[in-house]
């Protein structure tokens, strides 16, 4: 059977991480060049766990841009859904790194590339092809991208690909909180999964994350699987005819950059060879702890796609982990 699918859509940037971790980004001396993005991230993730995965979004033609399309390529994404813009740069972010391993933003995006994306640009042929489209909250934030991420939502829908949503907030990029948390809910019916992090189940609903009728506020009819991440503590996993835990695996953190992307691609691998997991909790429950372990490596070392698992490093770490 043929690998199936997955198209990852919006923003991919460069970020400078400082060469120090835990010093603020006036003191950092020098800074390290990675490239980021959550759906760019997913997209490595995906194709290094021996998954089928294209990245769509624009880029500035200049050589931040031409670079992480290179990155795509050299991490196996096919990169046909990719377009430059020749009047808008590649977006930029400076990363703080704090001591224990959490970060803090500060981005360039004015307007950058990605933002620019058109209707008219979109690959839409490459989306009808997916078996899953994948997308986060950031090209909801202005035109003319948003009707673009709109337009390609409503392709894949239309083809019957399952629809595949990380909001990723990043409240520094919206004008406001409520701008933010009214743009994230604005598509928030049309996907079939979504995956969330605690801090976003509070960020969302302003009640406490841990409580189960607060997160179930946040299903909806259409709504097959939500998922709950909660750091090294694992995942939680809601659907209309099951919900539990799964416990994650504890590791020496570096840095958590990349490692909630690491864990949706793993988790979108295991569901693009095998749909049934949304009905069968057992199945549901193995791909989770996969998706956790693939978490956990990432969190290992600096950088995300560099720190991306292969399946036998997450293998490994379950292996070693498994009383």
């Amino acid at each position: 059977m043929a690998t199936p699918l997955i198209v990852s859509f919006g923003e991919m940037l460069i970020d400078f991480v400082p060469d120090t971790s835990g010093v603020s980004l006036a003191e950092s001396t020098g800074f390290l060049k990675a490239p980021g993005g959550a759906p760019a991230n997913v997209a490595c993730a995906i194709s290094k766990l021996g998954g089928k995965s294209a990245f769509i979004g624009k880029f500035g033609d200049d050589e931040f841009g031409h670079m992480l399309v290179n990155i795509l390529k050299k991490n196996g994404v096919n990169s046909e859904g990719v377009c430059f813009d020749s009047h808008a740069r590649t977006a930029l972010a400076f990363v703080t790194l704090k001591k224990d391993g959490e970060r803090e933003f500060m981005f360039y995006r004015n307007p950058s590339a990605d933002m620019l994306l058109k209707e008219s640009e979109l690959n839409k042929d490459l989306i009808k092809k997916a078996k899953i489209f994948h997308y986060g909250s950031i090209s909801l934030i202005s035109e003319p991208c948003r009707t673009a991420h709109m337009a390609a939502m409503k392709t894949a829908k239309d083809a019957g690909v399952l629809l595949s949503y990380d909001p990723n907030v990043r409240l520094p990029l919206w004008p406001s909180t409520e701008a933010a948390i009214e743009g994230i809910k604005s598509i928030w019916n049309e996907a079939d999964i979504i995956k969330v992090s605690d801090d976003e189940v509070t960020f969302l609903t302003r009640g406490d994350a841990e409580k189960d009728d607060v997160v179930l506020s946040l299903m909806h009819d259409k709504l097959k699987l939500l998922i709950v991440t909660d750091g090294e503590k694992g995942c939680r996993y809601y659907t209309k005819k099951f919900k539990g835990r799964v416990p994650g695996y504890s590791v020496k953190t570096v840095d958590t950059t990349g490692a909630g992307d690491s864990f949706v691609g793993a988790f979108l691998v295991s569901l693009g060879k095998d749909g049934s997991i949304l009905d069968d909790e057992g199945k549901l429950k193995e791909a989770l702890a996969f998706a956790n372990a693939c978490g956990a490596v990432c969190t290992t070392q600096k950088g995300a796609i560099p720190a991306l698992p292969t399946p036998s490093d997450a293998q490994q770490l379950m292996k070693s982990k498994s009383k």
